[in-house]
């Protein structure tokens, strides 16, 4: 089933070397962000598949979205020697096709590159039951002369290359604006303050729908 897709060579070969050669502290946090998690889960942005090794016993079922025309094979491949059963769907957030609510939603280093994040942070809370969880790992906007570069970057020539990444969005004020409320949350960063990359920092948080929702 194909929905919304993209084409980008560079980007595609860039994640692909990338998540071939994750950090030991880079696969324990995608394992933070899938703890726990049981049910019907839908994740956003599954790039290579990197997260699908990571999903408990307890999690039935994974519809996982990927439109990157050249990593959604890759996606497939992880799926099949996955422990629990997933279906990768070639589209985005945006387009994916109508579906039963799902019990959680995983965000991994994918709202950074959303062209609305608070309009695909709604679709995702009407896409769970009440009570559901939304699990996210991402980008995050920092102060100082970092969130200078952040900005400068976004402004620049780092989405064109990243995949339409903008490291300075503040992620979790949107996902409070989306009517989730944030139950857990830290963050951690991911290289020495001294190096003089925008991406530098993540979030790592759990968020709720409202059951009343």
């Amino acid at each position: 089933m194909v929905g919304e897709t993209f084409d980008n060579p560079f980007f595609a070969r860039l994640w692909t070397v990338l998540s071939a050669h994750e950090s030991r502290a880079m696969r324990e946090l995608r394992r933070a962000n899938l703890l726990d998690l049981s049910g019907r889960v839908l994740e956003v942005g599954a790039g290579t598949g990197s997260n699908f090794a990571f999903y408990p016993e307890s999690v039935t079922e994974v519809v996982a979205l990927e439109p990157e025309t050249r990593l959604a094979p890759l996606a497939t491949a992880a799926a099949a020697a996955a422990p629990v059963p997933v279906t990768l769907i070639e589209s985005t957030i945006e387009a994916m096709p109508a579906t039963e609510p799902f019990d959680a939603v995983v965000c991994s280093l994918v709202l950074c590159s959303v062209a609305d994040p608070d309009a695909v942070l709604r679709q995702l809370n009407a896409v769970l039951k009440p009570g559901g969880q939304l699990r996210y790992f991402e980008h995050i906007a920092v102060p100082g002369w970092r969130g200078g570069l952040q900005r400068l970057a976004d402004a620049t020539i780092w989405p064109r290359f990243t995949g339409n990444c903008h490291t300075h969005r503040e992620t979790e004020r949107s996902i409070a604006g989306a009517g989730f409320v944030i139950d857990t949350a830290r963050r951690e960063a991911m290289l020495p303050t001294w190096v003089p990359l925008p991406a530098q920092e993540v979030a790592l948080g759990r968020a709720s729908k409202s059951v009343g929702e």
